[in-house]
């Protein structure tokens, strides 16, 4: 078959995607294979594709493709996530772009709004992702309010409510004042803000003096109960255990005496507000203070601040300073750079709030999912994140599981009465209505039950996510879970850890007795060249979309890879992207060049056998080492690999020494070997480079209807080679260079002979001389006579050639000198840095015999370059 000119990226890659999914060539059902599973992380329901999920998910189709080869039944389940706070947000929006408030409308009219908005947008980012190439098992796709998947949910709840292990109290909690709900701790963001430290004067009662205490929030003195100092603090002790008051509204307050306060911090005097700080709070607690929260649910003021009521907060701040000010109770004001919590889903400024919520009682849940991360039962890739997730499991804290909103799993809670416990917990309102008849003893009606309005946080359905996809909570028995679960590879950001693959570990142990997955890729984040995360906001993120319109998808996850390591940032460039593209014609024009041969009947050469029997030991010398990185997770590493094993020693040597020449035939038994060594290179380039490498795997040879290379065996690879033909063509590889380098500077055009003269021939087999010979455009290929002139010179591995020019003088010139001085000045410093670690006793005793063995020939092989570069430097003067 034909190849077009040119990769035409677009007009491929939707052929290949119809291919796919008419063949349903990913989808997965539960055989005798060995299964390999992938769970999606779930993007947001009102997602779409951004530089991130283009990199984490590129990652998790290199690893489930490469499983699909290797014979595996590959399963990769796709899905999306309700995210109740950002797609009520978003409805809300819509709603209000309307005319329509949320107060006006009913639960139900409001769900039927959100699920008109999900249906219209909900699909988008799994439209991209397949363009993407992504090989989900579509047909598996997931959405966490599905009706079996909340039906999970909420068995989860129950069971864990009975179990003792969800409580609901009374407790300090992030709240955002925009999104009015209660946020987890791993669901703030901390940043550096320019603020004001306030010096206020507080009078002791029945005294002229004051104490002064300094806050960045005037406004909370306005719920503040006592004051504290350090015990042993003794400027303040003339103050212990008086009474304060506090300015503007005249409450009289205790000064308690706890060494929790900070003596260097500030004044040393702390104001004590315990419903609008966590600190405050506790201290509250060990002293039996008043919480009087003056906070509405929105940020404003309300009736119990006694002043300013139904101010914003931020106002009320500036309000309160003018009002201090003229009392003569402000000080002095002073600049502070502070951290602050900021909502991550409305970037709204946290307020510590007491409130009623529901919690999940971690401290139990916790101990086999640290256990079993620090044995390396499930192993982190790159392990360094083990530290954090150590320290985050060894510190956790309840995790409050209730959002007020109501888009979401609602909270199978149903009240019966006003009482702290006239509620029953059931996973529906007939179950519920049994328990209250049987809890009151009365003959309640359904009507007489109230469900909690309150809904479950997200991540109280994503930390199911790899059992409630194949049923397991349902069902733990059912043939889906046993056969997929646990799943062997998550892919994942480190910002989640604590929000997701931690609670996933948890959920894992605690309705399954077993891990979740076996190992956990981490990504890191993608910044522009100036190390910046990319954000809307900063206008630095491109439209993945629109790259891979103009590089193509293939080029564009070859960008995206090249420069990313395991856990450390990408930088992303797009010149990596027109890296990529590049590359697709690099291995396009590769295969159009060999299907332009016309061959003949002839036997291959020695010298074509040679070649061959080298391009095969590198295809399975870079195929074995790419395995043992893959077992790493060095997914980068793996694809610089393939890639200079394609760009250098597949087009710019093999295919230039294996081509006829102009008009002349090529053995068909070659072009034949030619061939199935492109297929194997083909076969590992596939997990990164789907479309082109089945595009050109399928024009390889008559495939039959339903075949792909996604499902073609991946290659088998020899571990044993001949060292001695690696090192001949490394140093023919050496050789090489120099000789194009030398023409490039001379300006001597290929088709212009040249004869290379050697002072020694250290080629061990005779066949390469010819394809030495015929990749350069050699004359000869001749022992080294002292005699001549005019020549120039070249050291490779310690051994001086020389070439001459038929058609002029190739004598060293200034520019020549100074290159081989150069060149003495960097062999002087690699010896001294070699010699300066063999003088290294500590080194040489406990360094393995074989390296220590490795930097003494490093010193030889300087040591006779420098010689042979002093001597190449005396010629020239």
């Amino acid at each position: 078959m034909t190849l077009a000119k040119n990769f035409e990226a677009q007009q491929i890659e939707s052929k290949w995607l119809d291919y796919w999914s008419e063949h349903a060539l990913y989808e997965s059902k539960p055989n005798q294979k060995e299964a390999h599973t992938i769970v999606i992380p779930p993007p947001n329901v009102t997602g779409i594709l951004h530089m991130g999920h283009m990199l984490n998910n590129t990652i998790q189709d290199v690893l489930i493709r490469r499983a699909r080869q290797e014979g595996k039944n590959a399963c990769w389940v796709p899905g999306t996530d309700h995210a109740s706070i950002a797609t009520e947000a978003k409805v809300l929006k819509m709603l209000a772009e309307k005319g329509i408030q949320k107060k006006d409308l009913t639960r139900e009219a409001f769900l039927t709004h959100a699920l008109e908005w999900k249906d219209k947008h909900g699909g988008i980012i799994l439209e991209q992702l397949k363009r993407l190439g992504c090989s989900c098992d579509w047909s598996r796709t997931k959405f966490t309010m599905d009706k079996e998947m909340t039906q999970a949910v909420i068995k989860t709840f129950v069971d864990l409510y009975e179990k003792g292990f969800i409580y609901k109290g009374i407790r300090m909690v992030n709240w955002d004042p925009e999104a009015q709900t209660a946020v987890s701790d791993e669901e703030v963001i901390h940043k550096e803000v320019d603020s004001s430290l306030y010096h206020i004067k507080y009078q002791i009662k029945n005294s002229s003096e004051c104490i002064v205490i300094a806050t960045t929030r005037p406004e909370t003195l306005l719920g503040d109960t006592a004051i504290a100092i350090h015990p042993k603090d003794k400027r303040f002790k003339q103050h212990h255990r008086k009474t304060a008051i506090v300015p503007l509204i005249g409450r009289e307050i205790p000064i308690i005496l706890d060494e929790y306060v900070d003596k260097e911090f500030g004044t040393g005097a702390l104001k004590i507000t315990p419903a609008h700080d966590i600190n405050d709070y506790e201290l509250g607690l060990k002293h039996n203070l008043n919480s009087i929260d003056i906070l509405n649910d929105d940020g404003t003021l309300n009736e119990k601040a006694e002043i300013l009521i139904g101010e914003d907060r931020f106002i009320a701040r500036k309000k309160i300073a003018k009002l201090l000010k003229q009392q003569n109770a402000l000080i002095k004001t002073e600049p502070l750079k502070n951290k602050v919590g900021f909502s991550e889903r409305t970037d709204a400024v946290i307020e510590p709030k007491l409130s009623l919520q529901w919690f999940v009682k971690m401290d139990e849940l916790s101990k086999p999912a640290l256990e079993n991360v620090m044995n390396d039962n499930i192993k982190f890739h790159p392990p360094k994140f083990k530290n954090s997730y150590k320290h985050w499991m060894e510190n956790i804290k309840d995790w409050c599981i209730s959002r007020q909103l109501w888009w979401g799993q609602q909270i199978p809670a149903f009240y019966y009465g006003d009482g702290a416990n006239d509620f029953v917990v059931a996973e529906n309102k007939t179950l519920a209505l049994e328990k209250a008849q049987k809890k009151t003893k009365k003959p309640l009606k359904g009507s007489d039950l109230k469900q909690d309005p309150d809904v479950l946080d997200t991540w109280f359905s994503s930390w199911l996510w790899p059992i409630s996809v194949f049923g397991g909570i349902k069902d733990k028995t059912n043939k889906e879970i046993q056969y997929y679960y646990p799943t062997q590879d998550l892919v994942t950001a480190p910002e989640i850890m604590f929000f997701w693959v931690a609670r996933m570990i948890m959920a894992g142990y605690a309705f399954m007795g077993e891990k979740p997955f076996e190992n956990v890729y981490y990504t890191g984040i993608v910044r522009d060249k100036q190390r910046r995360k990319m954000s809307k906001s900063l206008g630095n993120s491109p439209d993945p979309i629109k790259l891979m319109e103009k590089y193509g998808t293939d080029a564009v996850r070859v960008g995206m890879l090249l420069s990313s390591p395991a856990g450390n940032d990408l930088l992303f460039d797009e010149n990596l992207c027109a890296q990529g593209r590049n590359f697709s014609n690099k291995i396009w024009n590769a295969y159009r060049l060999i299907c332009s041969w016309n061959t003949n009947e002839e036997q291959s050469s020695e010298a074509e056998k040679m070649a061959i029997d080298w391009m095969t030991q590198r295809i399975h010398k870079i195929g074995y080492e790419n395995n043992a990185l893959y077992s790493q997770y060095r997914l980068s590493d793996v694809l610089m690999n393939l890639y200079k094993l394609i760009w250098d020693d597949f087009c710019a040597l093999f295919l230039e020494l294996i081509k006829p020449g102009f008009e002349q035939t090529i053995s068909e038994k070659t072009t034949k070997d030619v061939k199935a060594l492109f297929e194997n290179i083909l076969k590992q380039l596939h997990p990164f480079m789907p479309f082109i490498t089945e595009e050109l795997w399928s024009n390889l040879e008559s495939r039959e209807k339903g075949e792909s290379i996604s499902t073609a065996a991946w290659p088998k690879f020899n571990t044993t080679f001949n060292q001695k033909l690696s090192e001949d063509f490394i140093l023919f590889s050496g050789i090489t260079s120099h000789i194009r380098t030398i023409r490039k500077e001379k300006n001597i055009g290929f088709k212009t002979p040249i004869p290379l003269y050697f002072k020694e021939n250290n080629f061990v087999h005779p066949n390469i001389i010819p394809l030495l010979k015929k990749i350069n455009n050699l004359s000869a290929f001749d022992k080294y006579d002292e005699k001549a002139s005019g020549l120039l010179s070249f050291i490779e591995q310690n051994q001086e050639y020389f070439i001459k020019n038929p058609v002029g003088d190739l004598s060293e010139n200034t520019a020549d000198i100074s290159k081989i001085q150069e060149e003495i000045n960097y062999t002087k410093g690699f010896l001294a840095s070699v010699e300066k670690k063999l003088a290294n006793e500590r080194f040489v005793q406990n360094a393995p015999e074989k390296v220590v063995e490795l930097e003494q020939k490093k010193k030889e092989d300087a040591l006779q370059k420098l010689k042979l570069l002093k001597k190449q430097l005396s010629t020239c003067n």
